[in-house]
Formats: C-alpha cells, structure tokens, sequence
C-alpha cells in the first residue's frame, strides 16, 4: 500500500502490515522522496505505527503510535508527539475502540481541515468497559489476550471530541456537543474550517448533525439537523461534501425506502432520489457538472445498478446496461470509471468507461476462470427467484443437483445467514460459496438460500420488521420456506439441512430447536447463542438492553429451546474468536448437556471469526461437507 503526498514528490509506503481486529493493523511505513531517491524511516522510534496519511497541503504525515498522535513535518523531520495519555485498554487517542470498529465500521477516529491547520480527533477512555480475554495455545502454558468488551446492557468508553491547531503550538480543545452516547463519524467540510460531526443516543433512533466552526475565535458546535426513528437508524459513509464547503449528501431512510438527501449547513434537507427501492451506495460526486454517481437496486432488490443524478434531483440516468451487479470506482476528476459486473452464474468482467457508462476497454474478462470452470464436470445454473408464503414473498435462490430428475426426490440444503444488513440472495457471482454449493449439488443435495425479513434492500419496514425480537420473524420465514418446499415432489421431506456462520450460525441453532420438526440437521459456525453475549452496539441497535426488552432475549435464545432438539447438530467455533465469543458455544453446550441432548463439536484452536489461516478452511469445509453426507 501506497500514497502520494499532493504534489506527488513523495511516497508514504505502508510495509510489515499485521492486522489486529476486522479492519485495524499495525505497520511500518516508509517515506520515498521521488527526486532525491531517498528511502527513510517515518519514525524509526515509534514503531509500528497505524493510519499514516499526509496532511492536505503534503507537509505533514500524521500517524498513531500505542495510541496517540504523532505528526512529522516533512521540510525538517521534525516529529511532534500531540497526545501523550494513550494507554492500552485505558485510553485510545485518533483511533477506535473494539466496538466502534467492528459495528460502526471505523478505525480511523482523526481527520486533518482542509488547510492542514487543525486535526479534530476523537478520545475513547476504556476504563469503565468490561475487560473480555481470549486463551491462546501457542506455548507451553497458554498465553491470555485482553481487551474492552462492552456486552448488551453494559458500559461503553465515554468517547469526547477534541481539536489540535498546529499553529497554536499544537494546543488541544475539546468540543461540546451536549448529550449523546456516540459519535460514528468526524469529517471536516471540502472548502472551510468547518467540522461535521455525527452522534447518537444510545438506542441508536436519534441522529444529529454537528457543525464546528474552527474559524471563530471561540469553537463552536450546534446541531444542523436531527433525524428520530421508531425503531434505529443506520450510520454508513455515504457522506459527500459540496464545494461550497456549506452543504453536504447522505443517505436515509426516513421516508421508508434508503434515498440521498442533501442538507445545507443551514438546516435546509431536500431528498434528492425518490422511489420504492434503495439507495446502496455514494460512487462519487461531479463537482463541475453537479451530477451524482450513486448504486440502487431499483429495477430488483437481488440486483445493483448504476446511476446518475443532479443533485437537484433532475436528469437521472441508468449508467449500467447489463442486469446482475455492477460497481464502479471512479477515477479522479470523475470522467471515467473503473466497472465491475458478474451475475449469479458469471464471473466478474472488469472494464475501463467512460461516465457515461461507454465502455473503453475490457481489463480484465476472466478467461482464464471461464475456462477452467469448463474442465469440471457440468453446473447447474443458480437460479434466482422468490417462494410465496402466503403471508409475504421472499427472495430465493436454489441449486438443483446434477442430472435432475424431477421423479426423484432429493435432500435440501439451506445456505442461511438472515441478519439486518445483510442479503445473501444477489446476482452476483460468489466464487467460494457458488464453488462449494456446485459441489453439493453433485452430491445430489438441493442448495437452497433465502433472504427471510429483516433483510435489506426491501426498505425499511421489511428490514426493521425484526426489531426488538431478533430470531423470530426471521426463523418462521425459514421453518415455513422448508414446509412449502415439502409439497414438492422431487424434495424428500425428511431430509432438510441447513447451515449458517455467525447470525446464520444463531438462524441454524434457532432451526434444530425451534424448527426440530422439520430440519434433521444443522451446522452452526460461530454461532450467537444468546444476544447477551454480544456486543452491545449491535445488539442494543436492534434488541435495546436485556434491562428494557428481557423477553425478547429470552424467548428467541436457541439455549432456551435446546428440550425441542431431535436432529443432527454440530457447532464449530474458533477459540479466538474476538468477535462472536467462544462463550456462546461453550453456553449452548451447557444447556444441551443439562436437556441430555447429544450433539457433534468441533473447535479450531487459536482461530478468530473468520476460521482461516494454513490449511484451516481446506479442513472446515471438508469436515462440513463430511458431515452433510453422513447426517443428511
């Protein structure tokens, strides 16, 4: 990884990258200077670092060390250390606590004004947050990991504002926005010294918009807009600063479908796209013409498309001609685009276009993937499509096996996931799972995926239809999709599986208990037993506390379900997993042993969420697909 400073003489080079949570990493960086030829060390005594960049006028790099700021002034080397009370598991200056990464998907806690006069940063002090620690089997005696853990209904790191002005011999102010349990995103305004921040409430329904203006003597904060939900809001980074450095766009879905807004620093929020589908995601902004570049799944909700639009709302276009999903990154100066398309039976197609959506050149056409995919045996295509139950539609996605006949019957497998933010059904080309379930489907097994409610890109009704009783609607779709797949008479009724990972692995649990009638067998991988166990962003974002809403923790927990269990069941966990806590399967476990239920384990020594690394995912798929044929 790489970056120019703004005149492009310089190179920020990132080496010895080690990763420490979902997105965090520690690092080496090296500085490049292009005319001298010179190699160096950022800073060959604070090492290793983390979020180095330059500062916008390219005479500065910032970076974090063991939790504080440093900044080098390029022209003399000068290194200033900017805070000086960052301590593991105490206090975190400029990056994020476990929380805030993994739910509201940030690590990088500082930002530089566009003059490269201030950084505004935020300060987590962890020490009221429950210390959560992992047993590691690397030594003789195993070693033990620490970190800060806030679980549903417990302490947060109170989390406080602060303002660095380089001119000012680096003086610190903090900033006052009034009462709120979170701020998800700082981000200065493009063209002045003017600091948006993002807060919320603890139940995560009330969302303001600060503005700070630096260029006032006194710091000033005062809340530009408010948004209120019923149920939660979601934070993400569709944010785009205007030139006028007075207005900004994002996304919500406040008039029940996700659509782009814009709001002036004033107050004034028009809606900008309008319709019965969702805005996915911002892919970036023409400042000369005005024009929005944005991703939709207007014409399905299994589909995404391009998009361009005013920001006055006028002259939408459709960019992308081809069905399935499309993505674009777009190049600086926003004329052309860098295009990525597959569907559920192609894989992707990487081609250079021009905004307009011509296309200038193919990149990269995987020839070389179509080819080999050629050398097996025969696919079936994945079919997407939808099953009526009755009381609302859902959207499907089904394998058949090899050679079907349909005077044959034939096991199914459900691939599930189910949770909020987060669709399994799209056309898109899923190369591990599309591979892994072709497989299956030459065993003879019936690959079967549904995206119950709760999910997204429905709008917000459907996708907040679960809130307060997480499991619940979610399962039923689920249990009530493998009945209706029993009228068919090529299904063999008494052979239904079903296997999930993390909330999926919560969904399968829920289906061998709650739905023991009906599935003879259930792989869970890392599974939610129990959303007291997790993390209370999360967790609170959809459930509140166990404090306010104890029943619907209780009653959808699959611990509190186990005495229905007949079928085959196996749990794989890995006892590293920082993430969803090996907790939950050793809780799971328990109440199986009390309600003397025999059931399959197997735990991945050292292994975090994600169950990798060496020869790991070669041995968990084989042992899964061991265990489907066994047991299925």
């Amino acid at each position: 990884d790489y970056e120019f400073n703004s005149d492009e003489s310089k190179i920020l080079f990132l080496t010895n990258k080690m990763s420490i949570y979902r997105y965090s990493y520690t690092a080496v960086y090296y500085l490049y200077d292009r005319e001298t030829k010179k190699l160096e060390p950022l800073d060959d005594l604070h090492q290793p670092q983390t979020l180095a960049e330059y500062s916008p006028d390219g005479n500065f790099v910032s970076y974090i060390h063991k939790n504080n700021i440093y900044v080098k002034e390029l022209s003399n080397g000068k290194i200033r250390q900017l805070t000086h009370d960052g301590k593991k598991n105490k206090v975190i200056n400029g990056t994020s606590d476990w929380v805030y990464e993994e739910e509201f998907a940030i690590t990088k806690a500082y930002d530089w004004s566009p003059d490269s006069r201030y950084i505004g940063f935020l300060k987590f002090n962890e020490n009221n947050v429950k210390q959560f620690r992992m047993t590691f089997y690397d030594d003789l005696y195993p070693d033990s990991y620490k970190f800060k853990y806030p679980k549903a209904g417990e302490e947060n790191s109170v989390v406080s504002i602060h303002l660095i002005d380089l001119k000012k011999k680096c003086k610190i102010k903090s900033v006052d926005i009034g009462e709120y349990e979170y701020v998800p995103r700082i981000e200065w305004s493009e063209k002045s010294n003017k600091l948006i921040l993002q807060s919320m409430n603890r139940h995560q329904n009330i969302l303001k918009y600060h503005l700070v203006d630096c260029t006032e003597e006194k710091v000033k904060a005062k809340i530009i807009f408010e948004e209120k939900s019923e149920t939660y809001i979601d934070v993400d980074d569709n944010l785009i600063f205007l030139n006028d450095g007075e207005s900004l766009l994002r996304t919500s879905e406040m008039n029940g479908f996700k659509h782009i807004y814009k709001l002036d620093f004033s107050g004034e929020h028009k809606q900008v796209t309008n319709g019965e589908w969702d805005v996915i995601d911002f892919l970036g902004l023409d400042h000369e013409k005005n024009t929005i570049y944005y991703s939709s799944c207007e014409p399905h909700s299994t589909q995404k498309s391009i998009y361009s639009i005013n920001v006055d709302g006028s002259n939408k276009k459709e960019i992308s001609q081809e069905s399935g999903y499309n993505d674009a990154g777009f190049l600086k100066g926003m004329k052309y685009y860098i295009h990525t398309y597959s569907n559920a039976n192609t894989p992707p197609t990487i081609s250079l276009r021009s905004s307009d959506g011509s296309l200038v050149t193919v990149l990269q056409d995987n020839s070389r993937l179509k080819n080999k995919l050629k050398e097996y045996p025969k696919m079936n295509q994945k079919m997407i499509s939808s099953i009526d139950l009755g009381y609302i539609q859902l959207n499907t996605s089904m394998i058949l096996p090899q050679d079907f006949d349909s005077t044959k019957k034939y096991p199914v497998y459900f691939n599930v996931y189910g949770g909020p933010g987060h669709n399994e059904v799209l056309d898109s080309y899923d190369a591990g799972d599309y591979m892994y379930h072709q497989l299956l489907a030459q065993e003879g097994y019936i690959v079967f995926t549904i995206d119950p409610r709760g999910t997204m890109y429905r709008g917000a009704e459907f996708k907040k239809s679960t809130y307060l009783e997480l499991g619940k609607l979610e399962i039923e779709d689920i249990i009530n999709a493998a009945i209706k797949l029993r009228e068919y008479s090529w299904v063999d009724s008494d052979r239904i599986g079903i296997m999930g990972w993390s909330y999926g692995g919560f969904m399968a649990s829920l289906a061998i208990t709650k739905g023991a009638d009906v599935f003879k067998t259930a792989i869970a991988v890392a599974p939610v037993t129990n959303w007291r166990y997790y993390d209370n962003i999360y967790t609170e974002r959809f459930m509140r506390t166990p404090q306010e809403n104890t029943s619907g923790y209780d009653e959808n927990s699959p611990i509190n379900h186990v005495d229905k269990m007949k079928g085959n069941y196996l749990l794989i966990h890995g006892s590293a997993d920082d993430n969803v806590h090996y907790q939950n399967t050793m809780e799971m476990i328990n109440a199986m042993v009390e309600a003397d239920k025999q059931f399959d384990l197997f735990i991945y020594p050292n292994k975090n969420h994600g169950i990798y690394g060496g020869n790991t995912r070669n041995h968990l798929f084989n042992m899964m697909l061991n265990y489907i044929k066994e047991n299925l």
